[in-house]
């Protein structure tokens, strides 16, 4: 196995039997380290993940079904490789527990021992009430302004760039009637969001979609279009979700030097599977987890 373990390897056998070993943890470090900021600040959150292909025996050797949310600390010092995951969950399918309450300790277990850290675990039945919001389940639409169109008037052609470019965050002067909030002067709150993030699997190449929501309050002049062509930027990053969101809290952090920040993203899902990063300055500033239409 490689050091991307199971993801990068051509064919996998899919396990029938219980096999926690399937689990292979990444160190986060690899993704800080390439972002050189202060590890403290990113490890500031949570990355929920959302499991819609949940599946077991109940001791009469039905199968049973449902969603699950995980709950992965940003402090962690590891996290789980998304297909060995996957595998993961497959190997119980055919595993016999006497209640629910069962699977979900023993996921927990497994994942903690994982990531070295706790890490929480929900399971929902498919005949809940799925849009109660104390779930977080409830199809959800982000807060606050979506910067999507806030090039529409510009005649400049936005460019592919290979790696992630802070130095966008600059306003530009030349852009003429951009919907904008850049005059600030005192510290004030500014909540956005963008459906346009993309970025690349950085084992197998494959796009990872997502939408991406920020508030920060900084008294430092915010332009929309300047942090669209930033988001832009990420298209060919080869980087894992958690990495991408990182990036973009230490660059808005080092560019707007907020007093208040809380960036995250909404990935698509792939083999039932999706993973929504948040990284905030404060854990006060922790949203509740949601899910969004193209979940």
């Amino acid at each position: 196995m490689s050091i991307h373990g199971i993801l990068g390897e051509q064919t996998t056998d899919y396990p029938t039997e219980y096999s926690p070993e399937t689990l292979y943890p990444i160190a986060r470090n690899l993704g800080r380290d390439v972002i050189g900021w202060q590890d403290d600040k990113l490890a500031v959150g949570v990355d929920w993940w959302h499991a819609f292909e949940l599946s077991w025996l109940n001791a009469q050797g039905i199968s049973q079904v449902a969603i699950a949310r995980f709950g992965i600390p940003a402090s962690s010092p590891f996290i789980v490789e998304s297909k060995s995951l996957k595998l993961y969950l497959n190997s119980i399918n055919f595993t016999e527990f006497g209640s629910w309450d069962e699977v979900q300790a023993l996921i927990a277990k497994d994942l903690s021992s994982c990531v070295q850290a706790e890490v929480t675990v929900e399971i929902f039945s498919l005949n809940d009430d799925l849009d109660d919001k104390a779930t977080g389940l409830l199809i959800a639409q982000p807060e606050g302004v979506c910067i999507d169109e806030a090039l529409a008037n510009s005649s400049e052609k936005v460019a592919l760039t290979e790696q992630p470019d802070a130095s966008l965050l600059e306003s530009k002067a030349d852009d003429n009637n951009l919907a904008s909030n850049n005059t600030a002067e005192v510290a004030q709150p500014y909540t956005f969001y963008s459906n346009l993030l993309r970025s690349n699997c950085p084992v197998t190449n494959q796009p990872d979609w997502g939408t991406l929501a920020v508030s920060i309050t900084s008294d430092k002049a915010f332009d929309e279009a300047s942090m669209l062509r930033y988001i832009l930027s990420f298209r060919q990053h080869n980087g894992f979700h958690e990495q991408c969101v990182e990036q973009i809290f230490a660059d808005l952090s080092k560019h707007y030097e907020p007093s208040e920040l809380m960036v995250r993203a909404w990935y698509t899902r792939r083999g039932g599977i999706d993973i929504n990063p948040c990284r905030v300055s404060d854990i006060k500033l922790l949203p509740q987890p949601s899910r969004l239409i193209r979940q």
